[in-house]
């Protein structure tokens, strides 16, 4: 899925690859804490997600490339989790950051992941996780075009259905432009997701 943002790739990079930040803008988690760099350069993390009397934690590691021959940057990413109570065991997707006229950035993720609770449970999961990454995104949009801090905007608001203003899910396009189809999350993945090693698992 994508979202067209009216700010400069710089700026879309630095909110989404420093991981305090990231942290604010995307509901899927509620903490990222950096835990080290990798000889090749890659990040590892340790992210947390708190549920009513419960926090699921997991280990991640992403690699970057700010400079790329066609202009675009991209950032790949594996994590992993041993907790029972996550919807996700095991997973790896990439975000792309594709200039635009006028200054403006394409923002595009594509994901997969093993499930946690099962196939059949992961019929009801799956949706409600591509649901929070696009409400996600239009959160982030809202936060660099109109500079309105990601924490006005808590997951309570989607119930505030009379203020138009508000972050969106529908307002992210689930095939990308000139993309690959709907269920096809990672034919567009660069190649350093390749390179990457499934993190240890907390």
């Amino acid at each position: 899925m994508e979202i067209d943002i009216d700010a400069p790739v710089d700026r879309v990079w630095a909110l989404t690859q420093d991981a305090g930040e990231h942290g604010r803008w995307d509901v899927r988690f509620s903490t990222i804490k950096p835990a080290g760099i990798t000889e090749d350069g890659a990040v590892s993390f340790v992210y947390t997600r708190r549920v009513p009397l419960h926090t699921v934690t997991g280990r991640g590691i992403s690699l970057g490339e700010r400079s790329r021959p066609d202009g675009t940057r991209t950032s790949a990413l594996r994590f992993s989790t041993r907790d029972p109570l996550s919807p996700i065991r095991a997973g790896r997707g990439y975000w792309r950051y594709t200039p635009l006229d006028g200054d403006a950035t394409r923002f595009t993720t594509g994901y997969d992941y093993a499930p946690g609770w099962g196939r059949v449970l992961d019929l009801i999961a799956r949706p409600l996780l591509g649901w929070a990454t696009a409400w996600s995104f239009d959160r982030l949009r809202i936060w660099l075009e109109r500079h309105e801090e990601p924490e006005r905007w808590p997951l309570r608001s989607v119930l505030w259905m009379w203020n138009p203003h508000r972050p969106r899910a529908a307002r992210c396009r689930r095939a990308p432009v000139g993309g690959s189809r709907r269920d096809d999350h990672l034919r567009d993945a660069p190649a350093t997701l390749a390179t990457l090693s499934e993190p240890e698992a907390l």
